[in-house]
């Protein structure tokens, strides 16, 4: 059993109390069946992150500004903004307000709410009172929600009765309840008159019962390295999404990936699009609060000029994007006029990039660079990036992340030699700081590591997607080697889709979705082959039966999905066991000129 130590000298500000036993405990060698071959990281210790994001130390004053935010509609109002110390009493109310529900030590609380201010300070409330966040993301139908509240087995909710974007409000507290949510707090983001279930309370109401301990501080309940803080949502290849739970040490790997591969540090405004219901959402608030940074929150659509202000007001240094919102910036020029110059990188994950588009993006800020980020949920951040030490190459990346090893695959199921170029299905080393062991509803064993290969006497872990090591030695991602999608950076599994699509229309026998990435480059379109029932028959309008397919897939899945295009086949291509071959479909789909043929 191979243990690497650490001596009392050499423990860095914030180190775990009780210190670990040592760094990494690795597995003895041969016992490649427990479910975590990668080995324990910090045995012993325990630590609470949510306690050293709210810290007064080197890197920030009690009066130093560590949110900055504003709504949509407000651009010509000043950046609200947020100190430490504000920080620390709004954290600390409702963590006493938790307390006072008298909740298990360990209980699933979940949030289903866009991120805000508001939705930050109860996530950090729920970590810093030694509970566990279930993020939900708040473009879910009821369906969705309600799947992934039993699989956590959550005890509470907090969710908004509404969603404010531009002059539509759209309903949230609604398909709470449609969902079967347990006691859910309601924040009104539309007035106070709210019709609540029985046991459901209010924002004011959750809080007025602590008021008198608004100044008094919360201490934090420091648990396990390896208990948990986080749950997240990945879907799987099933079509049931993978709970994938963070412990505390996952926390710790966002913050060393920003720090180290976007030099996020004491005085950076970072801003990223997102929400808590993915995994950057939690990765925002680490990758900034524990490396002393301030959050950029955008309460409304970042495609529009109002968003590229914001940038510009609240003096944003490091911008995260997806391609999917350069793709609409670049076409209504939306953020033309607006003054980027503070920032010092941009950083872009979710999708497949492209080069003309990033070109673009880079010009807005006197051309400062991007780093690409490709990582997931089950990494608690990325295994492959680029960095600001090293040239970078455009839609490419340059490193494996710090701590992380890549393997390309083979046709043999083999590595190719890290000084060849190649392409092939992805594998990481076992040994990863903040990564996985577990999964609630699955064999963590069985998904990451049954079947892979061995190199060096340690198994890799499978990740799934198509990577290129290209003869420069940069890396460049090609879409999933499995059936799950990229959707605008949401991954979903085709057998969702395709579960909804065929009882769409009574002529339709059977469907495929598949992602394809457009020629030009950029994230992966949704296009549906279509098998009908009986070829004879006049088959329907195929323009009304994309509409219906859309109508069905952003209803039942996802509002942001949408369908691009329908194929009809006479038949879906199968394997010897009858399983349908969604990869030739979509090399298929792939040659095909999408302007003249689907």
């Amino acid at each position: 059993m191979a243990v690497t130590r650490i001596s009392a000298l050499t423990r860095p500000l914030g180190y775990p109390t009780p210190p670990p036993q040592c760094i990494l405990r690795e597995n003895p060698s041969g016992e490649s069946h427990l479910s975590n071959p990668g080995g324990q990281w910090l045995p012993g210790a325990s630590v609470n992150p949510a306690k050293h994001c709210l810290s007064e130390n080197f890197k920030r004053a009690l009066n130093d500004i560590v949110i900055r935010w504003r709504d949509e509609g407000d651009g010509d109002a000043p950046v609200s903004t947020m100190t430490l110390e504000g920080l620390r009493k709004e954290v600390w109310l409702v963590a006493h307000a938790l307390s006072a529900l008298d909740l298990d030590r360990g209980s699933a609380i979940a949030i289903d709410m866009p991120m805000n201010v508001k939705s930050v300070v109860i996530y950090l409330a729920i970590v810093l009172s030694g509970h566990v966040v279930v993020s939900i993301a708040d473009s879910f139908a009821a369906p969705e929600i309600s799947t992934r509240i039993k699989i956590s087995d959550s005890k509470a909710i907090f969710t908004q009765d509404v969603i404010i974007r531009g002059d539509k409000s759209l309903p949230l507290y609604s398909r709470i309840v449609d969902a079967g949510a347990p006691m859910t707090i309601v924040i009104p983001a539309q007035g106070f008159n709210i019709k609540l279930r029985d046991g459901d309370i209010l924002w004011h109401d959750f809080l007025e019962k602590v008021k008198n301990f608004r100044d008094i501080e919360f201490v934090a309940v420091d648990r396990p390295v390896e208990s948990f803080t986080n749950i997240l949502f990945s879907s799987g290849t099933t079509g049931e999404p993978k709970a994938i739970p963070w412990t505390h040490i996952t926390p710790l790997k966002a913050a060393a990936d920003a720090w180290c591969h976007m030099d996020i540090r004491k005085g950076d405004v970072v801003a990223w699009p997102t929400n808590l219901g993915w995994m950057m959402g939690p990765w925002l608030v680490y990758a900034s609060l524990l490396n002393g940074a301030s959050i950029a929150l955008y309460n409304g659509s970042p495609l529009g000029s109002g968003f590229a202000k914001f940038v510009q007001d609240a003096k944003v240094t490091m911008l995260g994007v997806i391609p999917s919102i350069v793709r609409a910036w670049k076409g209504t020029d939306c953020i033309a006029g607006y003054d980027w110059s503070a920032i010092r990188c941009f950083s872009s994950t979710g999708e497949a990039s492209s080069v003309d588009e990033y070109l673009w993006l880079m010009g807005r800020a006197c051309y400062k660079p991007i780093i690409e980020y490709c990582g997931g949920t089950e990494i608690g951040g990325a295994f492959v990036s680029g960095s600001l030490l090293q040239i970078q190459s455009l839609a490419a990346f340059s490193t494996p992340v710090m701590g992380c090893s890549l393997f390309i695959l083979g046709e043999d199921g083999h590595p190719i030699p890290h000084n060849l170029p190649g392409i092939g299905e992805l594998a990481l080393g076992p040994v990863m700081f903040g990564a996985s062991s577990t999964l609630l509803n699955a064999s963590h064993y069985d998904v990451y590591f049954k079947g892979m290969p061995f190199w060096n006497g340690k198994i890799l872990r499978r990740h799934g997607d198509l990577f290129e090591r290209t003869s420069r030695g940069y890396y460049r991602a090609h879409g999933r080697a499995d059936d799950t999608m990229n959707l605008g950076g949401i991954k979903v599994s085709s057998i969702e889709i395709e579960r909804v699509c065929n009882t769409v229309d009574n002529s339709v026998l059977e469907t495929a979705a598949i992602g394809v990435p457009p020629p030009e480059g950029g994230p992966e379109q949704l296009v549906i082959a279509v098998v009908f029932k009986d070829s004879d028959k006049p088959t329907p309008d195929m323009n009304q039966l994309r509409i219906s397919f859309n109508s069905a897939v952003q209803k039942k899945i996802n509002p942001l999905f949408k369908v691009s295009h329908i194929v009809t086949l006479p038949s879906l291509p199968r394997t010897a066991t009858n399983k349908v071959m969604r990869r030739v479909l979509r090399q298929k789909f792939a040659q095909l000129d999408q302007n003249a043929k689907l």
